[in-house]
């Protein structure tokens, strides 16, 4: 399958609030005690007016992946983002890298990740950090794959759970 990787405009909000209500479910929803609260988190965090809104920011950047003609996945960059872990104030930060589950395997992560690392690299940006849920052990070892280390740990709270994070970050420059 031919993968295309596009930067993603406003009139694609709602392709992207779409991949990412359904990867968010498919990846976390079983770690919820009660639906109502992944439900809650989806409207907050993937709404099309959310998505429009933070695509327009000019800190932010975005991605579509499209393969065989559907859009599989996206990206989002945060241009400038201070991690807090001892950090220099000029990172950027991986914000996400979505992939539909149908789709995992078959490069798609891997060439949306590039775009980012381009990007910020052409940026002047020295450093993109991320989070990843300290139980994602396959995103983890994708990111050690491609050169992030661990920086520190956090927690993140949605509804009733609270979730252990830990941040990562790889030098670009």
């Amino acid at each position: 399958m031919e993968i295309e990787i596009k930067p993603a405009t406003e009139n694609e909000a709602p392709l992207i609030a779409l991949l990412g209500r359904v990867t968010f479910d498919d990846t976390f929803g079983h770690l919820f005690s009660a639906p109502e609260d992944v439900l809650e988190y989806l409207e907050r965090t993937f709404s099309v007016t959310k998505i429009t809104n933070s695509i327009k920011k000019s800190n932010n950047r975005f991605w579509l992946a499209w393969g065989g003609g559907l859009p599989v996945g996206y990206a989002k960059l945060k241009l400038h983002s201070d991690s807090g872990f001892g950090s220099s104030g000029t990172e950027a930060q991986l914000q996400k890298i979505y992939v539909l589950q149908d789709f995992l395997g078959q490069g798609i992560g891997e060439a949306l990740q590039q775009a980012v690392f381009d990007r910020a690299t052409a940026e002047q940006r020295p450093q993109l950090w991320l989070s990843v849920l300290e139980s994602n052990q396959r995103a983890i070892g994708f990111y050690k794959k491609h050169g992030f280390e661990k920086i520190g740990s956090h927690t993140f709270s949605i509804g009733r759970e609270d979730f252990k994070f830990i941040a990562m970050s790889k030098q670009l420059l």
